[in-house]
Formats: structure tokens, C-alpha cells, sequence
């Protein structure tokens, strides 16, 4: 299959808002309930707000965090941030005090920003507390152009497996990235011409799904605290499309909202999608306007894929793969029509980005297609490694490679198809269990509405394959039934040997399960005591 190359530019981040004010000034940047901003109006606040930080002795190179939800003002001070030449940090406003008060300091931030007119509390662990309005009103400011080798953001990675880390993220990175997406999702080229960035799109590729730069409308869920939702955010400003901002998953407001905005495109996870077919807003609708839906952070199973095509019925449902670590992508299901992406795969991987399948017992061995081991990946938005972790970074980057800690195999044409955190994986009397194929067993059953599996110890086998499930409201399910629906269609070894019903699974802001924190559930209850279970060994 043919690779495409892409040229990107050396330039900083923050050129990407400043080309799109060139080239959409009068167009909607961000909807924010009744409140709007154009591109224009967005790089006017950009730049007063960073005039703001000057004035509180923020300049090049100095970290702040940004303490706030889906609002507005949060990519005023996201770009206003970057156009004073500082590093962002994004941060998570619900998480608790301890927590927050780490990411200040182990960020080093020298400010942190939280939404209102004025601040109406000290931060934890020090640091100055400036309200996103108020530093607006110093007046306006040049901005401060970076080096493509110099930091824009130190994104946290989301602690599905343990601590959160603090990923470096480059500005060359980043522009790499939203390049990438852009020629995917809308067949478009970045392009510096004059000095003001822009994209241009390839015609004679694009099909329907490709929205031209300066259309289209997208509705953001995700955090924009979050890599998904920040890059998303990003490469949205670099084409020219609208982001109407939601500032909580609520099924009956989305689908209100993708009416009322004729939204076009949509990103989400398989837990945000599965609760909105289970909402009985999203009874016998049709969201005729969408035109592409994306899903991220784990594979979607078949049967809520067959229900997102019947709610979106115009749409091209697509996959997409990444991680902080890789700034946010690196595979999306591309839009053209004779794609032929294979069931089950989430996509290619982006133009300039190669995948290698390592062994799980010998790193150094690449594996062929067909064969399980762990992701590997290596392009030009693959980070600078952890803050302040040498010893971490050393094990995870490696000659310019990423060792993702996800497992999977290549097709022979180079589809991705996933198996799960390489942790994640269980031995059952020496055999290789992969719970995401258990889970979309479970998921097919007309009772389920989602389903995690973990690895528990057991005595004589090592480990075996339990089973988390929720049922689906006014649905009615027997452990054993269950556990007998996937004996049927897997080997004997890979069969549910330990089911739990549960009224909700943990998860992430980005809406990935928190196995960690099954596992250490199961260790907490584990025993007779556990109610709602059916061990079987």
C-alpha cells in the first residue's frame, strides 16, 4: 500500500491559530452556549490574555497550568499560554487536592489559571492563582514565537495503569500531528506561504466525508484537558472548523446540541457512545448531519458499531489509535472510498508513521503479520519522553521508537488490529487470554452494555479471565448465562471463568476503563464474600 509523505512546516503552535484568524477571521471558532468567539476574535483574546501573563511575570519557557473545564476560556488561555511563549499544562478540575497540588510542582507551573472575573482560593502547593478573565484587560501583545525543539505542552497521561506521568510534548510534535489528522479527516496539506499557515486540500482525493478547510461543525465532549480533546481542539482551529463546546456528557443535551449546531463531526470513546444508545433520548433518531464518527481510547465492538450506523445513518463511523506519549494519534480509519478497512481494525497508521509488532519475551524481535506482540511506533509525533523520569523514558523510548504497552497484530496490508494493554494480557494454564475479545463477545449479548475483563491469580490455573458487566437498563441476566454465551464461541481456555455484576465500570476522563481499579476491587472483595458472582475455575 502506497505511503504518503507530508512536508510540515518549522513552526510553532501557536502559528496555527494565527493562520486560521488570517483565513477564516469572521467564522466561528468555538460556541460556548450562547457565547461565540470568531478566529479573529479568539486571536485577539489569545493575545490580550498573554499580555496578562506578562504583566504576572509569565514569559518564554515558564509553565501554566490550566485548571479548567469545557468553557470558553479555555482555549483563550490554551493559545493565549502559548502565544507568551510558555508551556501548557493542562489539568483535571475535578481531580482531588492532593492530586492537583502534585501536578503543580512536579510541573514546576509558575501560574495556574481557574475559569471566573477573579480567583476565590490559593491553589495547592503554592503557585499563583489568576482568573482567565482577568488577564484580559492589560491590552494586547506581539506574540512570542518558539523553536520547533521547544516545549508547548506537559500533558498527563490518564493513570489507566498506575501513576499519572508527565509527557513533553514539542512543538514540532504537535504541528506533525494536527498535519497528519488533517490530511486523514479532511484530504488537506499544511502549507506556509507568506509565513501564515494554512491548509489547502487535495481535490481530486477528498470524497464527501472530507470536509474542505473553513466547514464544518464539532461537537466536544471530550476534556479538552485531555490529549484527545486538546489535540482535537488544535487540528479543529488548523482547518477551520467549528467546536461547540459541552461541558458534560449528557445523552439528551448531545443529541439536542448536534441538532440544533447541524454538527458534523463527532469524537468519542466506546463507554461515551454505548451510554448514549442506551439513553432513551437516542430512541428511533436519525442525526442525519453528521458525517463522520469517530471513536478513540479502546476498540468498539461490532454491535455498537451496528447501532451507531443506525443513529447516524450518513455517516462513515471510523477508529482511530494513539497516546500521549505519540502527542495523540498514530492509526485513524481512513475516509477514502476504497479504503476496504478489514472488521475489527482501527485504521492505518498516519502518513510518516511506521508500526513495528516486538515480541513480549524478546523486545528486539519484530514479528510478522498475523502475529500477537507488542505496538511499537515511530514517526514525527512521537514526544521527548517523560518529565523528570530518565530512567522511565530510557525504557520507553528507544532509538526513536515508542513502546506503546498495548498489544496487537498487522494485517498484511498494515492494519492495526488491537488485543489490549500488554499488562492487561493473562496466562491461563500457559495460555495467552486477550480480554478485548471477551469483551466484545459480552458486549454482543442483547443484555449487556458494556463489559471489562481483568486477570485474577488462581491456585491451579495462574490466572483466569473475570469478567466486570453492566447490564443494560431493564435488562435481566444470570451470571451463568453469561458465562455459558461466551463458552460458546471461544476455546476452552479463553472462556469467563468468574463473572460480577456491577452498576458501572471506572473509567477515565477520556472514557478508558480504570482496570487498575477493578483489580484492586477484586482484591479488596475477593472471597466468599463477594455478592453477585459466579466462580467457576
Amino acid at each position: 500500500m502506497t505511503r504518503t509523505t507530508l512536508d510540515y512546516p518549522s513552526v510553532d503552535a501557536g502559528a496555527v491559530l494565527a493562520g486560521a484568524a488570517h483565513h477564516y477571521p469572521q467564522r466561528v471558532a468555538v460556541r460556548d452556549g450562547e457565547r461565540t468567539l470568531t478566529f479573529a476574535g479568539l486571536h485577539d483574546h489569545a493575545l490580550r490574555f498573554a499580555r496578562g501573563l506578562r504583566e504576572y511575570g509569565i514569559g518564554p519557557g515558564d509553565t501554566v497550568l490550566l485548571l479548567l473545564p469545557n468553557t470558553l476560556w479555555f482555549p483563550v488561555a490554551y493559545w493565549g499560554t502559548l502565544y507568551a511563549g510558555a508551556v501548557v499544562s493542562p489539568a483535571n478540575p475535578a481531580q482531588p487536592a492532593a492530586a492537583l497540588a502534585t501536578q503543580i510542582e512536579d510541573s514546576g507551573a509558575r501560574a495556574v489559571i481557574v475559569p471566573g472575573p477573579e480567583a476565590t482560593a490559593p491553589a495547592p502547593s503554592g503557585g499563583t492563582v489568576v482568573a482567565a478573565e482577568a488577564l484580559l484587560g492589560y491590552g494586547t501583545a506581539e506574540r512570542v514565537p518558539r523553536g520547533p525543539e521547544d516545549l508547548a505542552h506537559l500533558s498527563y497521561t490518564g493513570g489507566t495503569t498506575g501513576r499519572s506521568k508527565a509527557v513533553r510534548v514539542l512543538h514540532r510534535n504537535l504541528v506533525a500531528n494536527v498535519t497528519q489528522v488533517s490530511w486523514v479527516r479532511s484530504a488537506s496539506r499544511t502549507v506556509l506561504v507568506d509565513g501564515v499557515l494554512g491548509a489547502e486540500q487535495d481535490k481530486e482525493r477528498a470524497t464527501s466525508w472530507h470536509r474542505p478547510p473553513g466547514t464544518g461543525v464539532t461537537l466536544a465532549v471530550a476534556p479538552l484537558f485531555h490529549a484527545l480533546g486538546l489535540a482535537s481542539m488544535v487540528a479543529n482551529t488548523l482547518v477551520g472548523t467549528t467546536t461547540v463546546l459541552s461541558s458534560r456528557f449528557d445523552p439528551e443535551r448531545f443529541l439536542a446540541d448536534v441538532d440544533e449546531h447541524r454538527v458534523t463531526l463527532l469524537n468519542g470513546s466506546p463507554t461515551m457512545y454505548r451510554a448514549l444508545l442506551a439513553s432513551p433520548a437516542a430512541a428511533g433518531r436519525r442525526m442525519e448531519s453528521v458525517s463522520v464518527v469517530n471513536s478513540g481510547a479502546a476498540p468498539i465492538d461490532p454491535e455498537t458499531w451496528r447501532r451507531l450506523a443506525e443513529l447516524f445513518p450518513h455517516a462513515r463511523i471510523t477508529e482511530g489509535y494513539g497516546l500521549t506519549e505519540a502527542t495523540v494519534a498514530l492509526v485513524l480509519h481512513p475516509l477514502d472510498r476504497d479504503a476496504g478497512i478489514p472488521p475489527g481494525s482501527v485504521g492505518l497508521p498516519l502518513p510518516d508513521t511506521e508500526l513495528s509488532i516486538r515480541d513480549l519475551t524478546d523486545l528486539e524481535r519484530e514479528l510478522p503479520a498475523g502475529e500477537t506482540g507488542e505496538v511499537w511506533a515511530r514517526g514525527p509525533q512521537i514526544t521527548d519522553g517523560y518529565h523528570g523520569m530518565a530512567d522511565l523514558t530510557a525504557d520507553q523510548f528507544r532509538d526513536g521508537w515508542l513502546r506503546t504497552g498495548d498489544t496487537g497484530h498487522l494485517d498484511d496490508r498494515g492494519h492495526l488490529f488491537l488485543s489490549g494493554r500488554a499488562k492487561d494480557m493473562l496466562i491461563y494454564k500457559g495460555y495467552n487470554v486477550y480480554p478485548v475479545h471477551l469483551e466484545d463477545i459480552l458486549a454482543g449479548h442483547p443484555a449487556v452494555a458494556t463489559a471489562s475483563v481483568i486477570g485474577v491469580p488462581h491456585q491451579d490455573a495462574g490466572e483466569i479471565p473475570a469478567a466486570y458487566v453492566v447490564l443494560r437498563n431493564g435488562a435481566a441476566a444470570t451470571a451463568e448465562e453469561l458465562m455459558a454465551y461466551v463458552a460458546e464461541r471461544v476455546a476452552p481456555y479463553q472462556r469467563v471463568r468468574e463473572l460480577h455484576f456491577v452498576p458501572a465500570l471506572p473509567v477515565s476522563a477520556a472514557g478508558k476503563i480504570l482496570k487498575n481499579e477493578l483489580r484492586a476491587r477484586h482484591a479488596a472483595v475477593a472471597g466468599p464474600a463477594a455478592q453477585d458472582t459466579r466462580r467457576q475455575a
